[in-house]
Order: structure tokens, then C-alpha cells, then sequence
């Protein structure tokens, strides 16, 4: 696939100008011309990430500070999850592990994937006549039906899983760094077992793999050029209204960046934020030369440090920019989530989700337009992994209040984990007064017993809604056969733009 610069792109958005994405009245009894929806999510970014006040006056990331300034920024957005897999499957769902089945990440020999009787709003949005596409890290299955086209996406272009899933020619930077692909199927490195060395990491196009291991730094190139031919597709060819979500690698690790980006290389995390700018930059600029005004953009995180419920787990920086429809540089203090993605997109477009299960999500339309503060009473943080049981709801955010019911077992940089710890009665902090979660209140004060007892009484009626709901059970089942290979007889399963 070839590469465009961002002088090219330019050339081919200007070959839009015009054409707006727009659907046939019959089609439409109201005769409203539905929005289309771009769904930015960026893996592993902090929440102090972006829209910092710099002493310099100086920004890695200009676009999404205009899109801050254009749209509506959630101080209180948290992600789902704090790991991969659970969190895209319920975005996508609009329900929470322990209802869609997803509760930890799928690896490289994974058979399964998200639950094919889950529903994604990709699906439901196809099927009223949307083009839908998506660019990026799926990680919700990359065998037979698992694969994006099959759960409700016209194109695909991108990784099955994670950037650190797999090994490439030229690694990116981490701590400590992974070695390139191994030339020998038989070649080890003790001293780097927690890498990939031996399968390279894939690029797939719809169900084919096009390359591997694939050159990460050329990764910005590629997406921004499919994202715009696919908007492309959509309003000129196609012309119909769109669903694009983009997934990103950044801030991933291991890191890495367009090798031209004028960024110094001494600080490769701001290079790689700068990286992602440039690419929400690029379907910006699309969206402004086609005056395709009536695009909902919605950035946001997909949990920032691992395996944690923590604030700095699930808290992530988010916007929401929609010309004409929401409020310039203005800001919501609601206690929301990703989960609200799906309710939201859908009842923007006039969708309904199917009446045979239940979601965890809310519909946060009145919010996004108006200025409504009316988000989630309380919201639940599911077990990633760290402590617990896979999905497990003990951690619970009640306004601003958190508690705490199991803590510990989190990995720290240097390979070190702290033990697990459970807390009868739970830890509680008061997130106005500690937002740094290091005090917890007096178990003996009259705050702690009053928000205790709701506590108590949201959790478990939310346990045993999902107790008597339709629930899911994903296929957690490794096998190397499952292991994407374009070639199996070369090393790392070796190709090369394959046609």
C-alpha cells in the first residue's frame, strides 16, 4: 500500500471538495440527514496527557488542543477497563465484561474473541445503512468470524492485538527494548522472554495479512491515508453517512514515531504524542476540506496504566466535537464512561440497540449538547487482572466517592508486583479532597458509614441485574495454530505487501 505524505493527502482531500456524505430521503423518513460518527481511541494515554499548561507555551499535540477548543472536554471520563480487550469489547458492547464475556485480553493463539452473539453498534449502524470502517488495533479476535468485517465493518486496516504482541525488524522503544525479529526459528534470547521474538507482528487489510512483521514507524503513514480514503468511500462513492473508529497503537509501548516528525528523540513518549496528533490532524483536515460538518469526533483513552483500578488505570482525557451541535471550548464534569459511547452514537444516528439484554452504558446525548451535568450515579471498575477474579466489579466510584473492596498485584516498571489485598470493609476515599487516592476515610466516621451503605446497595443491585441478564462467555482457548502467519515456513512468518 502506498504511503502519502501529508502534501499528498491534501491533494487527494481536495479532490472531495464539495461532496457531503449524505443519505436518500426514502431511506430517512424524517428527512434528517443523520450524522457521521469518527471514534478516536488512543491506547494507554494518561490523563495529564493532553491540554497541560506549559510553561513554554509550547504543545506536542496542537490538533487536539483545536479539537479541545472546538468541542466538549469530560474532566471525569474513565475507560471501561484497564486493559485492552475488556475495554474495546465494551465500548463496542456497551456492557461490561461480566455481561459481554470479555474480561481479560485475548493473546496472540487466542481461537476466540468477542462473542458472536454480542452485539456491536458497528453492527446495528451497518445494518440501517451506515458505511462503516475501522483502522487499528482490534484485539477482540483475528480467527473466522472474530475478524472486524464480521462484526459489523465494511474495511479493515490494522493490528489484531497489541503492538508488543509480536516482534518487528525495527523495534520501538521501551523499557527495556525488545530485539528485533529473530532470522531462526530456533534462535532464543533468555534475556528477553517477556518479547514476541518469534512471530512477527501482523498488518491485516479486511482478512488478509498485507505484512509482517511490519514497520511500526511507517504506521502513522498508513492509517492516515486509509482513514481518508475511507471517508472517501463513504460520502463520495458509497454516499452514505459513516461510522469510522480508529484505534491507535499510541501511546502503547513499545513507542515509536514517524521518522520525519521534527520532534527530538530524546524524549520518545511527547515524539509518539506528537505522532498521533499529526494523524487526528490528518482526518481533521479531511473533514474541513470536504465540509463534512455534520461528524461527530469523539477522542478518547483506552485505560492508561495497566492491570489497575486506580484512577490512573481508567481515567483518561476525552473530547467530544460536533460543529454547530456542541458548545465551543466547553467542559462537563459528569461522571462518565466509554460504556456511553455505544447508547450515545446510537440514539444520535436513531438506532436502537436490541431489547433481549441489558447495558451498562448511558445515553449521554443531553450532555453532549446541552448543559446537562447528569452522568453515572455510580460507575463500576471491573478486575483486570492485578487482583481478583477477571471482571470482577470491586472497585465502585460513587459520585466522588471511591471504594476500594480488593487492592494490589499491580506490575510496576521494574517487573515488581505488590501483594494482593482484600479490604472488609473497604478502602473509601473522598475523590474531592484526595484525588490522589492516599487517604482513606475514618472506617468509624459518619461520612464513611453513609456512603458505605450505598456503596454496598448500588453494587450489589447491579450484580444481580447481570446475575439475571443474557450474558456471554468468550472462548479464552490458545492454540499456535491460531497464531496469524502469512508464511509459516519463513521465520516470523514472512511477507511482504501480499496481494
Amino acid at each position: 500500500m502506498a504511503q502519502l505524505g501529508f502534501c499528498t493527502l491534501l491533494v487527494f482531500s481536495g479532490l472531495l471538495h464539495h461532496i457531503k456524505s449524505h443519505i436518500k430521503k426514502e431511506d430517512n423518513p424524517e428527512g434528517k440527514e443523520r450524522p457521521n460518527f469518527i471514534i478516536i481511541l488512543a491506547d494507554d494515554i494518561g490523563w495529564g496527557d493532553l491540554w497541560l499548561n506549559r510553561p513554554d507555551n509550547s504543545t506536542p499535540t496542537p490538533w487536539l488542543d483545536s479539537l479541545m477548543l472546538k468541542g466538549k472536554r469530560f474532566t471525569d471520563f474513565h475507560s471501561p477497563a484497564s486493559t485492552c480487550s475488556p475495554s474495546r469489547a465494551s465500548i463496542l458492547t456497551g456492557r461490561h465484561g461480566l455481561r459481554n464475556g470479555v474480561t481479560h485480553n485475548f493473546a496472540v493463539g487466542s481461537v476466540g474473541g468477542l462473542p458472536l452473539n454480542e452485539t456491536t453498534f458497528a453492527q446495528l449502524l451497518h445494518d440501517e445503512g451506515y458505511y462503516t470502517a475501522m483502522i487499528g488495533k482490534w484485539h477482540l479476535g483475528h480467527n473466522g468470524s472474530y475478524s472486524p468485517v464480521h462484526r459489523g465493518f465494511d474495511y479493515y486496516l490494522g493490528i489484531p492485538y497489541s503492538n508488543d504482541m509480536g516482534c518487528t525488524d525495527k523495534p520501538g522503544l521501551d523499557l527495556p527494548s525488545c530485539p528485533p525479529c529473530v532470522h531462526s526459528q530456533y534462535s532464543i534470547n533468555k534475556k528477553h522472554e517477556g518479547c514476541y521474538t518469534k512471530v512477527g507482528l501482523p498488518l491485516f487489510e479486511n482478512e488478509k495479512i498485507i505484512e509482517q512483521p511490519l514497520d511500526t514507524w511507517s504506521l502513522k503513514d498508513r492509517y492516515a491515508t486509509a482513514a481518508v480514503q475511507q471517508i472517501f468511500t463513504a460520502s463520495v462513492t458509497k454516499k452514505q453517512p459513516f461510522l469510522l473508529y480508529v484505534a491507535l497503537a499510541h501511546m502503547h509501548v513499545p513507542l515509536f514515531h514517524n521518522t520525519f516528525l521534527n520532534v527530538t528523540t530524546e524524549d520518545p513518549y511527547t515524539a509518539s504524542l506528537s505522532d498521533m496528533d499529526s494523524l487526528v490532524g490528518n482526518i481533521v483536515q479531511a473533514l474541513i476540506t470536504e465540509q463534512l460538518e455534520n461528524t461527530l469526533i469523539w477522542f478518547t483513552g483506552g485505560g492508561s496504566a495497566k492491570r489497575t483500578t486506580w484512577e490512573g488505570g481508567h481515567r483518561v482525557p476525552t473530547v467530544v466535537s460536533w460543529p454547530k451541535k456542541i458548545k465551543h471550548n466547553s467542559s462537563s464534569d459528569a461522571l462518565l464512561s466509554g460504556l456511553d459511547i455505544f447508547p450515545t452514537v446510537l440514539s444520535l444516528a436513531g438506532v436502537k440497540p436490541p431489547s433481549d439484554r441489558r447495558y451498562d452504558g448511558i445515553d449521554i446525548t443531553d450532555v453532549l449538547l446541552n448543559d446537562s451535568e447528569t452522568g453515572h450515579e455510580s460507575l463500576m471498575h471491573p478486575n483486570s487482572g492485578a487482583a481478583g477474579q477477571y471482571g470482577d466489579l470491586q472497585t465502585v466510584r460513587l459520585k466522588h466517592h471511591k471504594a476500594f473492596y480488593i487492592t494490589g498485584g499491580s506490575v510496576a516498571c521494574d517487573g515488581e508486583s505488590g501483594p494482593q489485598q482484600h479490604h472488609d470493609p473497604p478502602l473509601i476515599f473522598d475523590l474531592s479532597q484526595d484525588e490522589a487516592e492516599e487517604t482513606p476515610l475514618d472506617p468509624e466516621s459518619k461520612e464513611f458509614r453513609s456512603v458505605l451503605k450505598q456503596v454496598e446497595r448500588e453494587r450489589e443491585a447491579l450484580l444481580w441485574d447481570i446475575a439475571t441478564d443474557r450474558v456471554s462467555a468468550a472462548d479464552y482457548t490458545v492454540i499456535p495454530s491460531a497464531e496469524p502467519c502469512c508464511e509459516p515456513q519463513n521465520p516470523v512468518c514472512r511477507c511482504h505487501r501480499l496481494k
